[in-house]
């Protein structure tokens, strides 16, 4: 059995700080973790000196990257994404759709499945829309919002996993949704959506526990109803998931959201779109126009947010300068707080057991180098 140990890395995990360590990788998976040196006979060794060992980061709501879209049908847009979502330090990516009509679906699905597996991982998807509120759509098309429909569903997982849907639970059979979504396996999540506090109560008894893009697109807190941001901050168990780009939320609203949850609770997503990895100019997303200044994406029409041009090495930079919190905390956001929420089991922590998939950041949080199931795919030290 072959095996590689990366040697003398700053190892940052869940609740473990580590200054100076080795780690032994197996078939794949993490053997040892050692703050002194690890010795095995024929093990391949990496210098990772001056790096930090994080867990691979997670992305569970990104739409595309490097002037690609998940939602185009492109198996070979597919395999470009996840090659660079590498460069970012992700390991583990569920491609995001769009409010879109279901043949448009349909051919992303089947694109998705042709993917070989062989840069980050791709497990399922994650749907977003086309259940939304027509008066929340912000950067979705509105002429494909459509009814909650778990058949339409179920049609679309038969081609390819589904993990996640975002809807809006206050569409007729929404609430009723969140239960049939439960028991398929998949992630229900709420936003894009005007769902008043008792709305959400009544998707809450049923099981939701996830809200998509915290704070952007959904109900605001107010005090005489709390509305959906509200009941993310109320309601402990709620998985916040955040995009910190320092523009679709303050740094005072994720220092909040922060103290409020607590890391464990709080997902970082890219909620990326076609023009991340690229230069200022104009794009689409779901075939409406994009104008990029600035790394802000913004309809050209009405300039509403239009997705990010994030890369999930910057959020967790922007939440560590935010928050002020340890970043032996903070590194829930990044893996293991995504993979508990839609139960992807094995990831999320830099220990015995788990798949060998980290990520290697310089003192900037510049992704120098990126491991999947212990191979290294992505080198640019």
């Amino acid at each position: 059995m072959s095996s590689t140990i990366l040697r003398n890395c700053r190892l940052v995990s869940p609740g473990i700080d580590l200054e100076r360590a080795d780690i032994l990788i197996e078939a794949g998976k993490i053997v040892q973790v050692s703050a002194g040196t690890i010795e095995k006979a024929g093990a391949a060794v990496i210098d990772a000196s001056g790096l930090m060992a994080m867990p691979g980061f997670v992305d569970v709501h990104c739409h595309g990257r490097n002037n690609c879209d998940f939602s185009d049908g492109s198996a070979e847009g597919v395999a470009t994404m996840a090659q660079h979502k590498l460069e970012e330090g992700v390991t583990t990516l569920l491609p995001t759709t769009l409010t879109l009509p279901e043949e448009t679906l349909e051919a992303a699905m089947r694109s998705i499945a042709a993917y070989k597996q062989n840069y980050c991982k791709i497990p399922a998807v994650h749907l977003e829309g086309p259940f939304i509120n027509p008066k929340c759509t912000g950067a979705q098309n509105p002429a494909y919002v459509r009814k909650p429909d778990i058949e339409e569903v179920k049609r679309l997982n038969a081609i390819f996993p589904v993990k996640k849907v975002t809807f809006a639970v206050e569409q007729e059979g929404g609430a009723k949704l969140v239960g049939d979504l439960l028991a398929m396996g998949i992630t229900p999540s709420c936003t894009h959506s005007a769902a008043k506090y008792t709305e959400f109560q009544a998707a809450y008894t049923n099981g939701l526990r996830n809200l998509s893009h915290f704070c952007n697109q959904m109900s605001p807190l107010h005090h005489r109803d709390i509305g959906l941001v509200g009941a993310g901050l109320l309601h402990n168990d709620v998985f916040a998931e955040l995009i910190c780009d320092k523009l679709h939320i303050s740094p005072a609203m994720i220092q909040l959201v922060f103290k409020v949850k607590g890391p464990d609770h709080v997902v970082l997503i890219t909620d990326a779109m076609r023009a991340a990895g690229m230069p200022d100019g104009e794009y689409t997303l779901g075939g409406l126009p994009v104008l990029v200044s600035g790394g802000a994406a913004r309809l050209k029409e009405g300039g509403a947010l239009a997705g990010s041009t994030l890369q999930l090495a910057t959020a967790i930079k922007n939440i560590y300068e935010v928050t002020g919190l340890p970043l032996k905390e903070l590194v829930r956001s990044s893996s293991l707080s995504a993979a508990t929420a839609l139960g992807l089991k094995g990831i999320g922590k830099i220990e015995a057991g788990y798949a060998a998939d980290i990520a290697l950041l310089d003192r900037d949080f510049v992704c120098k180098a990126t491991m999947v199931d212990g191979e290294l795919r992505y080198d640019a030290r």
